[in-house]
């Protein structure tokens, strides 16, 4: 059943959220929003671009893809340290069919109302299905967490597992999917529902010199930190984060063929980070209050360059890879 595009804003989006304490001067309804910006305060502003066949397959039900739009723009937030506060929504749908969107509001405000951030703006078009959030939070004025911070001697974390979305999507897209259990249901929710990690971005303001998120494989994200930073790594396969899952249902053979698709799967939306290592008892007391695993990877090295090492300290031959579009297959060409 499809609906009128006023209507669908009015009954989807503007009564669909319940604005909270730091809710928007003027929001949904007018040619643009209004917020205050407190004393003290900067704006952070983020935007991503989800695209069906691209970033999520057609199939995936509505309240995932909202739900993981919203949450990729979030970790966007954390990697920063900053706290979300307001976004928009540019929505293209091919047609205007209601149950569709009524299940997409439901999975964006789901997560919205959990991280107290409002919608307070968009558009709405026809064309192939494609979701643009653009997303606002606050930080502390010259506080924010920089990719070009990292220092010499720094330790290199992740939070979490690395591997379990990419694993996921490439169960899912099988010709035979594996049966359904526990574990493959794990792996799926960190595919199409990810965690923004914000409470972690916003506690290592005052823990950590440089930080990224997790979103087109650790080992190219890392590149990007140390490239801003110009400084290199050392970092050890054997420490790298694998979940149960992820080593239950991966098809490599190996341990160390495990940890090499892992390092190049998307989408886990951790955050990987560098801290002084005089921080390594502050942030083992902070991984145990947000019942988050912060796992020591490696340090930052003077020489601009990423070695990986094995459990022996032999460095191996391997050249980063991730997801990268318009060169990766199933991008634009």
């Amino acid at each position: 059943m499809a609906i009128a595009e006023f209507a669908l804003i009015e009954r989807y989006f503007k009564q669909g959220q319940k604005p909270g304490a730091h809710a928007a001067v003027l929001g949904i309804g007018d040619d643009a929003a209004i917020v205050d910006i407190p004393i003290g305060q900067q704006l952070c502003v983020a935007v991503d671009t989800l695209v069906a066949g691209v970033h999520f397959p057609e199939h995936t039900p509505a309240y995932d893809i909202a739900y993981k739009a919203l949450a990729v723009n979030l970790s966007d937030m954390a990697a920063m340290g900053a706290t979300p506060r307001w976004f928009t929504l540019a929505l293209t749908l091919p047609t205007a069919d209601e149950r569709w969107i009524k299940n997409f509001s439901e999975g964006l405000f789901a997560l919205a109302q959990t991280c107290s951030v409002e919608l307070i703006g968009g558009d709405t078009t026809c064309g192939p299905l494609c979701i643009s959030i653009q997303i606002m939070g606050l930080l502390p004025r010259g506080q924010a967490l920089l990719r070009s911070g990292a220092q010499v001697g720094d330790d290199i974390y992740v939070s979490g597992t690395i591997g379990d979305a990419g694993l996921g999507l490439r169960l899912e897209q099988l010709t035979v999917a594996p049966a359904p259990s526990a574990t493959l249901d794990f792996l799926l929710t960190r595919l199409n529902r990810p965690t923004p990690r914000l409470q972690l971005g916003q506690a290592l303001l005052t823990l950590a010199h440089a930080a990224i998120d997790v979103s087109d494989g650790l080992l190219v994200d890392l590149q990007h930190v140390l490239t801003s930073s110009q400084r290199g790594a050392r970092v050890s396969l054997d420490a790298i984060p694998l979940s149960d899952a992820y080593r239950a249902l991966s098809p490599a053979q190996d341990k160390h063929s495990q940890v090499i698709n892992a390092l190049e799967a998307g989408d886990d939306y951790e955050l990987c980070f560098t801290a002084p290592p005089q921080n390594r008892t502050a942030l083992a007391a902070l991984s145990e209050r947000l019942s988050l695993p912060l796992t020591r990877i490696g340090e930052v090295t003077q020489q601009a360059v990423l070695h990986c090492v094995d459990q022996e300290g032999k460095i191996l031959a391997y050249q980063p890879r991730g997801f990268e579009h318009f060169t990766n297959s199933g991008a634009c060409t």
